[in-house]
C-alpha cells in the first residue's frame, strides 16, 4: 500500500465528513503538544509526581528528537509560568559572540549561530519550579534518542524541503534515530547544564562556529517580567523583548479601536509587526508603543476601504516548536523552542548530535537600528509564549509557533478565545491569514472565499499551497472545575489529561 504525501498537505482534504474536531476535557491535568511521544511523557511526567513544570520539561526534551527539524539543545527556550497566583517570565535565548570582528549578518552557517539557550532555560525551570528534577526529565528523551521512532508526515515533509539538513531525509513512517543526541541528553541528565555550557561539548559547539567556550559558559537565563494586555476584560500575556510577544499585543490595541472585522484585523497587525521590526531589540520595549496617542495616530492610517503598505521588511521566517502543560494545583506552563531557520544553521557540533541554531540571522546590519549586530548582544527573536489572566487568575496557556506567523497567530487564536468563545481546538482549527511584506497577503483554504474581496481592497492576496508557514499552536484553558484543550489539526499532537 502506497500513501501520497503530497495529497496530506493538499487543499480540501481537511475534515471531509464536515463535522470537527472535539477537544480535550480533563478534571485534574493536561498536556498539549505537537507530537504523541511528547503529549505521552509529559502525561508520564505526571503520573510520577510531576508537575506542570516536569511535564512540560519532559515533553520539550522528547521534541527535540521527534522534531528535530525545529527545536533542540542547540536552540532558545521561552516560558510563561504561573504558579501561586503569579505570573513569570523566563528569557532563555543565548546572545553572539563576545568578539565579532565584523558586523555582517549571516542567515546560516557557523556565523549565524548564538549561545544556545534551550539547555539552561529547561534547568532554571526544573530548579525553581519543578518536583522531579531536570535528569528525570530528559531521560525519556534520550532513550527515544537512542532507539528511534517513526517520522510523521509533517516532519519528513519538512526534512525534505530543508536546504541546511544535516541528515538524510527519511521518508513517511521510516525508522530514524538520533544516538548522538541521545548521548548529549543523558550527560546533561546525569551531570547538569554545565556539561553543556563547558567541557566536552562546548568545546565541540565552539569548534564549529565563531562562538568561543567563553561565551558558552557566561551564558545565562532571564527571570523578566512579562507583558500584559487588557482586551475584553481578559490580560493576554506575553513576554518583553527581545521577543516579539508585544507585535500580537500591539496588534489587540489597535484592533480594539477600529471596525471590527478581517481587514481591520489584517491592518492592526501590519501596523503592530511594522511597529515591533523598528524598535525592538535587546533592550526594554519603549513605552510610547502601547500609549494612547501613538495607538490612535496609528489606527489613523487605516482606511475601510484601502490596504496599507507599511513599507517594512521582515525577518527571516523559521521553525518552532510549542507545548504547553497545567496541573492539579493550577500551575501553568507555556513553553516555546526552537533552532530557528529549519535545522538552524545547519552545523552540527561534532559528536554530539546538537543541531545549532541560527538566531545571529535575527539581527539587521543597519547602522543604527536598536537591533543591529553586535558583541553579546541578543537578536531580536521570534518565539513567544502566551498566556490568559482573567479577573487576577489563570485562565490557559497558549501558543502558535512559526517564526513571523507566531504574533499573528497569537492575535487571531485570542480573538477566537476572548470575542468568538471558540474552544481551543475550534480556535486553532480555524483557518488563519498570514501577513508578509507590503502589502502581500497569504490565506489558508477556509479563508479563500474572502480571496475576491481582499483583493478589491488592494491586498495583494495569495492562495497557500502549504500549511507550514501557518504555524502550529496548543492551548489549555481552565473552565470552572475542568481543563479543555486543543492541539493543532496542522500538526501531529494531542491534548490529553485526567
Amino acid at each position: 500500500m502506497r500513501i501520497d504525501l503530497d495529497a496530506l498537505f493538499r487543499a480540501g482534504t481537511a475534515t471531509p465528513s464536515g463535522w470537527r474536531r472535539m477537544p480535550a476535557i480533563a478534571s485534574e491535568a493536561m498536556v498539549a503538544t505537537s507530537h504523541p511521544l511528547a503529549t505521552r511523557a509529559g502525561l508520564r511526567a505526571l503520573e510520577q509526581g510531576g508537575n506542570a513544570v516536569d511535564a512540560a520539561l519532559a515533553a520539550a526534551a522528547v521534541l527535540t528528537v521527534a522534531e528535530p527539524t525545529d527545536n533542540g539543545p542547540g536552540g532558545d527556550a521561552f516560558a510563561l509560568v504561573w504558579h501561586e497566583g503569579r505570573l513569570y517570565g523566563l528569557n532563555g535565548s543565548g546572545r553572539s559572540p563576545a568578539l565579532v570582528d565584523e558586523l555582517r549578518v549571516d542567515e546560516a552557517g557557523p556565523r549565524s549561530v548564538t549561545v544556545p539557550g534551550a539547555v539552561r532555560a529547561w534547568a532554571d525551570l526544573a530548579e525553581r519550579f519543578g518536583r522531579l528534577g531536570l535528569d528525570a526529565a530528559l531521560a525519556p528523551a534520550a532513550d527515544v534518542a537512542a532507539r528511534g521512532l517513526a517520522c510523521t508526515a509533517r516532519i519528513a515533509d519538512k526534512w525534505a524541503r530543508a536546504g541546511h539538513a544535516p541528515w538524510p531525509a527519511p521518508r513517511l513512517g521510516a525508522r530514524y534515530r538520533l544516538p548522538e543526541l541521545g548521548v548529549t541528553l543523558r550527560r546533561v541528565a546525569e551531570d547538569g547544564p554545565d556539561a553543556f555550557y563547558g567541557g566536552a561539548i562546548a568545546s565541540a559547539i565552539a569548534s564549529a562556529c565563531w562562538l568561543s567556550e567563553d561565551d558558552l559558559a557566561a551564558h545565562r537565563s532571564e527571570w523578566v517580567e512579562p507583558l500584559r494586555y487588557d482586551y475584553r476584560g481578559v490580560e493576554v500575556c506575553e513576554l518583553p523583548p527581545n521577543g516579539q510577544g508585544a507585535a500580537a499585543l500591539l496588534a489587540l490595541a489597535l484592533y480594539d479601536g477600529l471596525e471590527p472585522g478581517l481587514h481591520a484585523q489584517i491592518e492592526a497587525m501590519k501596523l503592530a509587526l511594522a511597529d515591533v521590526y523598528a524598535y525592538v531589540a535587546d533592550e526594554p520595549l519603549p513605552e510610547f508603543l502601547l500609549e494612547a496617542r501613538h495607538l490612535a495616530e496609528r489606527r489613523a492610517l487605516v482606511q475601510s476601504d484601502v490596504a496599507l503598505d507599511p513599507g517594512v521588511s521582515v525577518p527571516p521566517s523559521g521553525g518552532t516548536t510549542y507545548l504547553c502543560a497545567v496541573d492539579g494545583d493550577g500551575t501553568a506552563v507555556s513553553l516555546i523552542q526552537s533552532v530557528f531557520g529549519p535545522f538552524g544553521s545547519g552545523v552540527v557540533a561534532p559528536g554530539t548530535g546538537v543541531v545549532l541554531q541560527n538566531r545571529a540571522a535575527g539581527f539587521v546590519a543597519a547602522a543604527g537600528h536598536p537591533n543591529r549586530i553586535g558583541a553579546a548582544k541578543r537578536p531580536f527573536h521570534t518565539i513567544i509564549p502566551g498566556m490568559l489572566v482573567e479577573r487576577g487568575e489563570m485562565l490557559g496557556p497558549f501558543g502558535v509557533m512559526g517564526g513571523r506567523m507566531q504574533p499573528q497567530g497569537h492575535f487571531q487564536l485570542a480573538l477566537r478565545l476572548i470575542e468568538g468563545a471558540d474552544d481551543p481546538q475550534a480556535a486553532l482549527d480555524a483557518p488563519r491569514w498570514r501577513v508578509d511584506v507590503g502589502r502581500r497577503l497569504a490565506l489558508e483554504p477556509g479563508l479563500w472565499h474572502e480571496e475576491d474581496r481582499l483583493r478589491s481592497l488592494g491586498h495583494d492576496v495569495a492562495r497557500a499551497d502549504v500549511q507550514h508557514s501557518f504555524g502550529v499552536g496548543q492551548a489549555i484553558l481552565r473552565l470552572g472545575d475542568a481543563l479543555i484543550g486543543g492541539s493543532d489539526g496542522r500538526g501531529d499532537g494531542y491534548a490529553a489529561g485526567f
